[in-house]
């Protein structure tokens, strides 16, 4: 309590400084003012008399102008984060003070100048923002230039606020008074009735969140620091608008669960907030014993291992200390990166190798399995955007479909232990190419399930923030760019997860390896996209439809107004598995006849790219509806409307 109690002092201190010293610039502002206007005045006596009139007037003016500038909050303002807005503020704050003074001056009959007047408060906002905006400067110099000067560019006196008053509070808490490049807690908050007007290491806890945009203005807040591990999707998403009405910056903690066990680093202990919180869910907890089991010591190849989940499985496999990494991917940029990224935290030396190529060279797939040996399989790459496939269905079927097939050939006749194809819920009851020839991957996978000893398995889930390509990159582009925002439907709606998440259920799916099953990971509620465009827009500090407007386009050629998880004939004989995230469907009896003789008819008509590739898939996938939920743009508009 103490410190607090030395904390307001601080404050009330300095407001006291500060209004003093603007007491001075208004009176040496209206001086100059005076000055300027009698500049050419031939008359002797002009300066004396107008000077001492002014005297006699000075005290009211200074009040007027120290009134507003105390009930337009000037003196809540931490100068060394201002920024136009607070300019502009105090520009508004001078023109009332000004304005208020004009009228006075006409209620004792116009003694003062009103040239004079103007000039001198020309001459405040000069003054009066010239020294904080000098001040702002100072504080903010570069390093170097303070450890010249001999003293710290940190300010150990930024006021913060610890959003969270349990263990993670208490840590964060302590964290800030050991480092003061950080700033200094002054107030916690919540939701906790029991914590109220209790205090932390001398923090006291003052509100409930609710209350967090008014405790951000009564004391001066200028940093928010949250520290609720628990609060995560719409309630974090509420959280962070109150956060973010104050204007003030907001941090997360970076890593909440290393907290429990005390292994969090204080360096880096805050991160900023970012898209993925808005759809934050549980941890993910995984059985780590099983996977090791089946990835330490051993050979692991993964196709498209340079693209957004493939690149993710990499970073989560190296952590089972498989004997080699096999990234094969037919684009080398991002393959080569993420080599050097994965060699930089584990070493030169670390067993990581690049192999360019393509799953349609099955020679080159051959080559691969003869020179390496791998074990462990894990299938990612395909062409993914729907929009494109619809356009480009030949290539579709032939990466996507043949691709496949040419692994699990090679796969199976290399002796290959385990293969765990990256499905997605675009395969249930597809209504674009790109879900159609994903669902015939899966009944690749079961078909050579069935007749291999290979374990073949094929794991479903939904869209993954932050993929190439995916809708909240391309939002983020269009609310930087200054919009609009394009939504192809107002109730369009989506299943999404982190990429992290998807790749860590991906290796415990691999783990359970029924062979012939489909596993699907429980993806949660779904997303209204219209509301997550607006979730992002007032992330970013607009607001929807006022100065960031929202369009709304149609759905796109292949696209879905509800993505499904099951397909029909699946939803009676779907059951969770030993993981509470992970469901499996048991395999579907496939002719493999009428399956091999159907997939010799598709591959040939995907010679030409035409009307007929898509043909040759409906007979495969008989509920491929390619037009079941496609609109225009304008009766998409019509509907939002």
């Amino acid at each position: 309590m103490t410190n607090w109690k030395n904390q307001e002092a601080r404050i009330l201190l300095r407001r006291a400084f500060l209004a003093l010293l603007d007491c001075g610039l208004v009176a040496l502002s209206f001086y100059i003012g005076l000055l300027l206007r009698g500049e050419g005045e031939k008359y002797p006596n002009w300066w004396p008399q107008n000077l001492a009139t002014l005297y006699r007037h000075l005290p009211w003016i200074v009040a007027i102008y120290m009134v507003v500038f105390l009930a337009g909050g000037l003196y809540s303002i931490l100068w060394k984060y201002a920024g136009v807005r607070d300019l502009f503020r105090l520009c508004v704050l001078v023109g009332i003070s000004t304005a208020l003074v004009l009228v006075g001056n006409e209620m004792v009959h116009g003694v003062l100048y009103r040239s004079a007047t103007v000039i001198g408060a020309i001459f405040v906002v000069a003054s009066v923002g010239g020294i904080r905006l000098a001040w702002r400067a100072f504080l903010n110099r570069p390093p170097s230039l303070s450890g010249a000067l001999g003293h710290d560019s940190r300010d150990p006196n930024m006021p913060l606020m610890i959003v969270g008053a349990g263990n993670a509070g208490a840590w964060a808490i302590n964290l800030c008074k050991s480092n003061a490049s950080y700033g200094t807690p002054v107030v916690a908050v919540d939701d906790n009735p029991n914590k109220r007007n209790q205090t932390i290491q001398g923090v006291p806890v003052r509100g409930t969140l609710e209350e967090i945009p008014r405790l951000c203005d009564e004391y001066g807040i200028r940093e928010i620091i949250i520290a609720i591990p628990t609060l995560r999707g719409s309630r974090l998403n509420h959280v962070v608008d109150l956060c973010n009405s104050t204007h003030c910056r907001v941090k997360v903690l970076s890593d909440p669960q290393s907290i429990c066990d005390g292994s969090v680093s204080p360096h880096g202990a805050f991160r900023e907030l970012n898209t993925a919180d808005f759809l934050s869910r549980d941890e993910v907890t995984l059985d780590t014993e099983k996977i090791n089991a089946y990835l330490k010591g051993k050979v692991v190849l993964v196709t498209g291992g340079g693209g957004s989940i493939g690149s993710e499985l990499c970073r989560q496999i190296m952590k089972f200390s498989p004997a080699q990494l096999l990234i094969f991917d037919i684009y080398e940029n991002c393959a080569y990166e993420l080599e050097m990224e994965l060699k930089q935290h584990y070493g030169r030396q670390a067993p990581i190798t690049v192999l360019v190529g393509s799953i349609r060279d099955k020679h080159r797939l051959d080559e691969v399995f003869e020179a390496y040996h791998p074990s462990v399989v894990f299938h990612a790459a395909a062409h993914k955007h729907v929009p494109l496939m619809e356009v480009s269905p030949a290539e579709a079927v032939k990466n996507n479909v043949m691709g496949t097939k040419n692994l699990l050939a090679s796969a199976s006749e290399h002796g290959v232990q385990r293969l765990v194809q990256l499905s997605t819920d675009k395969a249930v009851n597809p209504t674009s190419v790109m879900g159609c020839t994903k669902r015939i991957c899966e009944m690749l996978i079961q078909s050579f399930a069935g007749r291999t000893q290979m374990q073949c398995v094929a794991v479903r889930f939904g869209n993954v923030l932050g993929s190439h390509g995916s809708v909240i990159p391309l939002f983020e582009s269009q609310i930087k760019k200054g919009g609009p925002v394009t939504v192809t439907d107002p109730n369009i709606v989506r299943y999404f997860m982190t990429i992290p998440e998807a790749a860590q259920l991906v290796l415990q799916a691999g783990a359970l390896a029924q062979s012939g099953s489909i596993y699907v990971l429980d993806m949660g509620e779904p997303v209204k996209i219209m509301d997550l465009a607006r979730q992002l827009i007032r992330f970013y500090g607009y607001e929807p439809d006022v100065n960031m407007p929202i369009r709304v386009v149609g759905l796109r050629p292949g696209e879905k107004l509800y993505e499904e998880l099951l397909m029909d004939e699946e939803q009676d004989k779907m059951h969770r598995t030993e993981h509470n995230k992970i469901y499996v469907a048991p395999p579907k009896k496939i002719d493999l006849a009428v399956f091999y003789d159907q997939l010799q008819d598709l591959f040939a008509a995907a010679e030409h790219n035409d009307e007929g590739v898509v043909e040759q898939l409906q007979r495969i996938v008989p509920n491929f509806d390619p037009y079941r939920d496609m609109l225009t743009g304008q009766e998409a508009y019509s509907l939002a409307q």
